[in-house]
């Protein structure tokens, strides 16, 4: 991974090639960015260009045995962290446990989201992966040693989201005092949801969403996808490259399809399929459920925009339009507010572990109150 490699994003490119030519590299960073975005890939090209034998100018050459081995990610001076769980075949979940499946998964594609990792792992059920303390403990040995081969190790966390307070506090103390010549390079896609005192200990390198346009060119010239299909999936990514990527390569649209489907049986107060539904829905993944909602609230802010005329800021799909623009004809803006209120709050007792079944069953009926009191 180069940073030639990344679409846009030229600014942070040249900042983080400027600090590893003058070496001013701060022993801690947190690359942030987008769910789906580039902060994953721009932290491997980092390492890439610092770990170069054969830098060529501000980018690293691709070429040599550094680069080969950060690209399969089998370099001996970087190392991963990583959320896990356990499952049939793993009862101690920890990243190294799971490397062969991890290097793949980036040798697939560096834009990934957390999804994508716990169905490459074969997570079950609703199990949502974390960094446990046990895992921060065992990265003491690991780092106390000296680079084998490059003038750095750099220890890259991915997820640090998916520290709790006990991994959290035990990763802290060894960012306060890191061995000699090692970098943590932490990626995440929320930073909210880390502690802030490993927050106020990290140099912030902010990745933004990538430039539609950059995406455009991308999406053709790495993806061959076609001129219109990629300004579409461009338009309606909102900065997430999985997500656009994941489009490219099917025209697979089950989750608009799942929720069609679902806000009719809402709107025709058909209560015998919302109960199959609730029961669809209790039988997905964690973060499969997770993301339906996410993409409720997507819609029924398309459809904000659709009601307040202003199709230019309707970011979706074309074969979304219709729907958007035929659904928000029995929509108010009270009603999306009130709406959006509901799935918020299903989305938090989601997160604390309620039953999937109850939540969304229970969100239905409220959207179903919220509609007949619109209608009134």
């Amino acid at each position: 991974m180069r940073f030639q490699d990344i679409p846009g994003l030229h600014t942070t490119k040249r900042q983080l090639s400027q600090a590893v030519l003058t070496q001013h590299i701060a022993h801690a960073q947190l690359f942030h960015g987008p769910n789906g975005g580039a902060q994953l890939a721009m932290a491997l090209a980092f390492t890439s260009f610092l770990f170069c034998t054969s830098k060529q100018g501000d980018d690293a050459c691709g070429q040599c045995p550094s680069c080969q081995k950060v690209h399969r990610g089998i370099h001996p001076d970087l190392v991963f962290m990583f959320p896990t769980v356990t499952t049939k075949k793993v009862k101690e979940a920890e990243s190294d446990v799971f490397l062969p499946e991890w290097r793949k998964f980036l040798l697939d594609s560096p834009y990934r989201t957390l999804p994508d990792w716990l169905a490459a792992m074969g997570a079950e059920g609703n199990k949502q992966g974390n960094i446990p303390v046990e895992e921060t403990r065992k990265l003491i040995p690991k780092i106390s040693l000296k680079p084998f081969e490059a003038d750095f190790k750099v220890v890259l966390i991915w997820n640090p989201e998916s520290l709790n307070l006990s991994s959290g506090n035990a990763l802290l103390k060894t960012l306060e005092e890191p061995p000699k010549s090692t970098l943590f390079l932490l990626v995440c896609a929320d930073a909210q949801k880390l502690l802030t005192t490993i927050l106020s200990r990290t140099q912030r390198v902010s990745i933004q969403a990538v430039d539609e346009a950059d995406l455009v060119t991308y999406l053709i010239e790495k993806e061959g996808v076609d001129t219109d299909r990629a300004q579409n999936l461009a338009y309606s990514a909102e900065g997430n490259i999985a997500w656009a990527l994941d489009k490219a390569k099917t025209e697979n649209l089950s989750t608009s399809t799942w929720f069609a489907d679902w806000m009719r049986a809402v709107y025709s107060k058909n209560l015998s399929k919302l109960a199959s539904l609730a029961d669809q829905y209790d039988g997905l993944q964690k973060e499969e459920q997770k993301g339906l909602l996410e993409y409720a609230l997507h819609i029924f802010r398309q459809c904000l925009y659709q009601i307040a005329d202003a199709p230019t800021l309707i970011k979706a799909l074309e074969k979304e339009r219709s729907f958007i623009t035929n659904f928000s004809k029995i929509l108010n803006r009270e009603a999306i507010e009130h709406i959006s209120e509901q799935l918020s709050t299903a989305y938090y007792h989601l997160e604390r572990n309620g039953r999937a079944k109850m939540i969304h069953l229970d969100l239905s009926l409220q959207i179903i109150r919220i509609a007949n009191a619109a209608k009134k």
